[in-house]
């Protein structure tokens, strides 16, 4: 080729290795996936709602745990249950983390069939504050200045939207907001993979599920298998419980236990929404403000975490 003339670029043109997603950016979509999901998931524990609430729990610890198998045994990563086997603290671990789920999925579970939406969003709402006060005192993670503004404006909605219950303390929301929390403590610093982890869970809690099934059976109270449609949506409960905890997971490994706590605040606000529009829960103008709080609070987390990707 002539010198004078410019050599044609190749087309398509190559990847730029720098424009590979970084693992935060990754954890990012991963938790905004998660978080939408938990937002839109009680319209299905709202179409399951006729169905005894430790059914529904057992129903979602055994499909989930099939799922997983297949998951797991497609992508040859059966062996990542390993992981949880190596030490005893790992076995103390994932123990300690099957039960604070267990505990976590029967609370929600009750709480949508109970028509307590509202205050599973107030626990949820909750929670990312338990994520920050963890990630301080167990990570040594730190704060910046715009984190710590939007801690204190959450705080208060929370405070507030505590106050204005006059059933006394709101023991369900705290039951969600700790026990999810500590939950996803334990799977940050877990040695297994994501499915691992998860799979090693669904199969200590199997035998508990087995369990309730038998007991349901001779009580004559078992749903699955009367009619087509409600042991269809029984069914799924696999992929809606699993397939959330599987982006959550991801995105924990990846966040500061900080960030992923403020990302909460999306699947609250989503069933917040529900729970007035769609399920007419009472909510009052002093309740708006409170939220409005927390929400302003998302907002400027957003933006701090924003600039501190962009920086790096």
């Amino acid at each position: 080729m002539a010198d004078g003339h410019r050599r044609s670029a190749p087309w398509p043109p190559p990847p730029r290795p720098d424009r590979a997603p970084s693992p935060a950016r990754i954890g990012v979509l991963a938790g905004l996936g998660a978080y939408l999901w938990w937002g839109l998931v009680p319209v299905y524990f709202k179409a399951v709602a006729a169905v005894s609430p430790f059914e529904v729990l057992a129903h979602r610890i055994v499909w989930s745990l099939l799922l997983l198998l297949v998951w797991q045994g497609c992508h040859g990563r059966l062996t990542g249950v390993a992981g949880v086997r190596r030490t005893r603290r790992a076995v103390a671990g994932v123990l300690l983390s099957t039960a604070l789920i267990a505990i976590n999925w029967l609370g929600f579970i009750w709480a949508v069939v109970t028509e307590r939406v509202l205050e599973a969003s107030l626990g949820y709402f909750m929670n990312p504050l338990v994520n920050v006060l963890l990630g301080m005192l167990v990570l040594g993670e730190r704060m910046r200045r715009l984190q710590w503004v939007s801690v204190g404006l959450a705080t208060a909605g929370v405070a507030l939207l505590t106050a204005l219950r006059t059933e006394g303390p709101p023991w369900l929301a705290l039951l969600l907001a700790g026990s999810f929390g500590l939950y996803g403590l334990l799977r940050k610093l877990s040695p297994a993979d994501t499915a691992g982890g998860l799979l090693a869970e669904t199969a200590l809690l199997a035998p508990f599920a087995a369990g309730l099934f038998v007991m349901l059976g001779l009580r004559d109270d078992l749903a699955f298998g009367r009619d087509l449609h409600t042991s269809l949506l029984l069914a799924a409960s696999g992929p809606v419980t699993a397939v959330p905890l599987l982006l959550f997971v991801a995105a924990a490994r990846r966040l500061q236990y900080g960030t992923i706590g403020f990302l909460q605040f999306l699947a609250p606000s989503l069933q917040f929404l529900l729970a007035v529009a769609v399920f007419a829960e009472p909510f009052g103008p002093a309740m708006a403000v409170a939220f409005g709080l927390i929400w302003i609070a998302l907002g400027l987390f957003s933006i701090d975490m924003r600039r501190t990707m962009r920086n790096r």
